[in-house]
């Protein structure tokens, strides 16, 4: 079986370089070894990931989201790698972890398992919950909070990849009751609501075009605090659903949900990784 985290990084290569040939050469391997490299990707995904011809390759839809998904798993692979290496020592220990669950199942978990495969002596102990918790309180090392960071927070903060949400909804309910072809237009429809974000997400969606921003006011008779029970009321054809981009970007690929206002850019929460000062995330922390 090929490792995961080498075929994830010819991946990337591939598409950096532009053809196999070329990452093959930059990596030392065959052009057939990074063609099954990529195979193994798609089939493990169940999707095509790049559009093959005989003169060019091109990223497919689903593609250029998991590319996204794959450069940040390897940017976070190596600061894991940074760290360990400053500490002058193997990790070791338990690192127990919070964060929010469609961001856990989606992008940590990947970054978390490719940790411990790298580090044998490092248990994790990761908690999903869209609860706001304090992480000292709490005894936590690490925490990721989604969402704009408090004032005066007393914890170290460090910037992950912005959390960017689409607006989406079945064939059959656009059929129904049409294509929205404005953010305002979503106002006569059924809008599914995440109950954890409060009145000010899951009440107000925020669409960007060129700059200027349309707060729209949605209403809609269901409010979950399930991320994955919302979508599956959006699967079944109940309304419009805003969702994070790697949690969809598979119905977005088959079809089974739509994205809507394409030419307008949807809600873009910040998303940060919390720890507390005297940690300095070292090994201890990590590990």
């Amino acid at each position: 079986m090929l490792d995961r985290l080498t075929s994830i990084t010819v991946f990337v290569q591939t598409v950096r370089y532009g053809s196999s040939a070329a990452a093959a050469a930059k990596l030392g391997m065959s052009p057939q070894m990074v063609a099954e490299h990529i195979k193994a990707l798609e089939q493990r995904v169940e999707t095509r990931l790049l559009n093959r011809t005989t003169r060019k390759q091109s990223l497919t839809v689903f593609g250029g989201l998991y590319l996204e998904q794959c450069q940040s798993v390897l940017a976070e692979v190596e600061a894991a790698d940074r760290l360990a290496q400053s500490s002058h020592a193997e990790p070791h220990g338990r690192l127990r972890i919070n964060a929010p669950v469609t961001f856990g199942r989606h992008t940590l978990m990947p970054v978390v398992t490719q940790f411990l495969n790298r580090y044998p002596d490092v248990d994790v102990e990761l908690t999903l919950s869209d609860r706001l918790i304090d992480p000292i309180e709490e005894g936590y090392e690490a925490v990721v909070r989604l969402g704009p960071l408090q004032k005066n927070l007393a914890l170290v903060a460090r910037a992950l990849r912005t959390y960017r949400l689409v607006a989406c909804a079945s064939p059959a309910y656009l059929l129904t009751h049409g294509i929205p072809q404005l953010p305002t237009d979503l106002t006569r429809l059924e809008c599914l609501g995440f109950a954890p974000w409060g009145s000010d997400l899951s009440r107000n969606w925020h669409f960007q075009q060129d700059g200027r921003v349309t707060e729209v006011p949605v209403r809609g008779r269901l409010q979950v605090n399930d991320w994955e029970a919302l979508r599956r009321a959006a699967l079944e054809d109940f309304g419009i659903l805003i969702g994070y981009e790697q949690a969809v970007a598979a119905d977005l690929e088959s079809g089974r949900l739509i994205r809507i206002l394409p030419g307008y850019e949807g809600p873009i929460r910040p998303i940060h990784l919390l720890y507390a000062a005297d940690h300095h995330m070292t090994s201890k922390a990590l590990g």
